[in-house]
């Protein structure tokens, strides 16, 4: 069975220009997801796909470890691209079993959680994984409340748990998307993270927030492991 994984990254990012490469708490932004997946020993192949060559001193550390760039399209890098379109082109490009579809954009991923999320889907008990947060709290839609009665309000704790995709990961098997067009299978495995493995970045308010937990994270001697 062969796991490939690709980061997918531009360099002409629209709300934060030069994000993925700038520098976060000592260390370019995207070395932090570089050296995360280059650690995780059950993918077979290593991708970067991304249009521009410039990235690649970036990922030069990493070489000896499997990590590779792979040049896409620079079509892909347009704003109105959508993700799934990226992913179509990229399974066109590499074949394989299981894909593993990260972003630098969540730079405190740990390699542990994607290796786990992955040995669900290799197992065969679940077509695909995903990132996600637990939110357990009182939630509104469409003007009215979501999942709570104002009637009778429980304790927080005992609301049903509602789960949000983070991004950080989504791990699926070929089929998956070849015959439903999806990331997310029939039968996916939910891999709750914390809040910090979550953090993802997009906006300068973002990269500062960011920024501050980098900080208390290597103060805390947590790793990426």
């Amino acid at each position: 069975m062969k796991v490939v994984s690709f980061i997918p990254i531009k360099l002409n990012n629209q709300r934060l220009p030069g994000k993925n490469t700038m520098m976060l708490n000592g260390r370019p932004m995207c070395d932090y997801l570089f050296e995360t997946i280059s650690e995780v020993d059950t993918i077979d192949e290593k991708y970067i796909y991304c249009s521009d060559e410039a990235i690649k001193p970036y990922i030069s550390p990493y070489e000896s470890k499997g990590l590779k760039f792979l040049k896409r399209d620079p079509y892909l890098d347009g704003f109105q691209v959508k993700g799934l379109e990226i992913i179509d082109r990229f399974i066109k490009d590499v074949d394989a079993d299981i894909y593993v579809l990260t972003h630098v954009t969540q730079p405190f991923t740990k390699g542990t959680s994607i290796a786990k999320a992955l040995e669900k889907v290799v197992s065969g008990e679940y077509d695909s994984a995903f990132s996600a947060v637990m939110l357990q709290d009182y939630m509104w839609m469409n003007g009215k409340p979501f999942n709570y009665d104002m009637k009778n309000i429980v304790r927080t704790q005992d609301l049903k748990p509602i789960y949000m995709e983070t991004g950080a990961f989504f791990i699926f098997r070929k089929e998956v998307f070849t015959k439903l067009g999806q990331r997310i299978g029939n039968k996916p495995y939910i891999y709750e993270m914390d809040q910090f493995e979550a953090v993802d970045v997009d906006t300068a308010e973002d990269f500062e927030f960011a920024k501050a937990v980098a900080a208390y994270l290597a103060d805390k001697g947590d790793s990426q492991k």
